[in-house]
């Protein structure tokens, strides 16, 4: 695994996520509680970026067509979206968040 460094922890809101990208992957971290996730930042239906999305009930809702995935699986929870985005590894290190971008964890291959 080769984790690394997408953020700082107090950067991620507690309804939305916070867009970063990591070599040539853009990713939206986002929070539930004191969980935290990151998936593609990329809805598999529209191509718009989840990031500018709320996030509420471990889900991120895409801000163009209202599809929403949920952040542990990527899957999507309602339509129009019937694909799932690529989740990764997250780890808490101190006051940053570090992320995995070789090993999806839903084997999902980012576009």
């Amino acid at each position: 695994m080769a984790f690394e460094r997408a953020c700082a922890v107090s950067e991620v809101p507690a309804d939305e996520a916070l867009g970063v990208t990591i070599g040539p992957l853009d990713l939206a971290i986002a929070r539930d509680g004191e969980e935290f996730y990151a998936l593609q930042d990329l809805c598999s239906h529209a191509a718009v970026a989840l990031s500018e999305g709320e996030v509420v009930d471990c889900q991120i809702e895409c801000w163009l067509h209202g599809s929403h995935f949920d952040l542990r699986t990527g899957k999507p929870t309602s339509f129009p979206a019937t694909e799932p985005v690529a989740t990764f590894p997250v780890e808490v290190r101190g006051e940053d968040l570090y992320v995995d971008t070789a090993t999806t964890l839903n084997g999902v291959t980012p576009d």
